[in-house]
């Protein structure tokens, strides 16, 4: 996926800006963990699962996936409107060539279908709190918490999910949650995706992400309710999930800073870098504001139409 990558001179903040829970959760080295679980999770979902084994990505390229899905939730949490809202566009015609048939129900499945939307964009914004919380500073504040859902909210608008579906605090997650597990079931695909995903084959990345994928495994496993480890066949003893928490909370302070994290990444997840790098380095905005994406959609057609007059 090609995205607008981010400038040291953003046009704004952003959707959030500084000082924002999106920015200190999204940039913290947890996310690393919280997103190998949103991308796991995924797979729950038996039209994503179908859309990804069509494409077939996920086989021959599944570091290059993480990467680029990654770094596209990095660019909406931390990049100026402007890149955030184009970012999504493209994807959204990306995700338009996803379609066919879902083997289990014969029903057709599109990428971009709204449902499937929101449990991408639930499992990615939840997943990636409870490892920050987990593994990092721990919870945020109740002012903060009330904040992260709903900037978490207004991030689904980049996508084709319904506003109104969008759960907008932790007990509408937990309602969320338990309403669409019905629906969620497993198949042959699915478990290898997510295997695939927790530890990745060797010659399938670089050597540094074989060997941080199955670091981060056992941490990504702990998170996750016993139904779906059993249900993926990933499942853990209980003292391997007991263990893993000091030790991914000292990886986890080893990192936190700028300097660390973009070491990290360095060879393991380069676009995820490169947009974690231009935030890092970022000078002043040219408007220190924060926007909507119905702003700027609204100043990019205003640019558009505005040469013919």
């Amino acid at each position: 996926m090609a995205i607008r990558e981010l400038t040291t001179t953003p046009e704004d903040y952003g959707f959030f800006g500084p000082g924002s829970p999106t920015w200190k959760v999204w940039t913290s080295p947890t996310a690393l963990v919280g997103f190998q679980r949103s991308v796991v999770l995924e797979h729950f979902d038996p039209d994503l699962t179908a859309a990804v084994a069509d494409q077939r990505g996920i086989y021959t390229d599944p570091v290059g996936r993480l990467d680029r899905t990654l770094a596209y939730f990095l660019t909406v949490a931390v990049a100026d409107g402007r890149t955030a809202v184009e970012a999504s566009d493209f994807l959204m015609k990306v995700h338009a060539k996803a379609t066919g048939i879902e083997p289990v129900s014969g029903k057709r499945y599109s990428a971009n279908n709204p449902a499937s939307q929101l449990w991408i964009h639930v499992t990615g914004w939840h997943s990636v709190l409870k490892c920050y919380e987990k593994y990092g500073p721990g919870p945020l504040t109740p002012d903060e918490e009330r904040r992260y859902w709903a900037e978490s909210v207004l991030a689904a608008e980049l996508q084709t999910c319904k506003p109104s579906d969008v759960p907008a605090s932790r007990d509408d997650v937990r309602d969320y949650f338990a309403t669409v597990r019905p629906a969620l079931c497993t198949s042959e695909r699915a478990n290898e995706g997510m295997h695939y995903l927790l530890r990745v084959p060797r010659g399938k990345g670089s050597a540094r992400f074989w060997w941080a994928s199955r670091f981060m495994a056992p941490a990504t496993i702990a998170t996750l309710p016993k139904w779906m480890r059993e249900l993926g066949g990933f499942d853990q003893p209980g003292v391997l999930d007991r263990a893993v928490v000091p030790a991914a909370r000292l990886a986890v302070r080893a990192s936190s800073s700028p300097k660390a994290k973009l070491a990290i990444l360095s060879g393991a997840l380069p676009m995820t870098r490169r947009t974690l790098a231009a935030h890092v380095r970022a000078e002043p905005p040219v408007r220190a504001e924060t926007v909507t994406p119905a702003q700027v959609r609204e100043r990019l057609e205003a640019s558009r139409v505005s040469p013919a007059k």
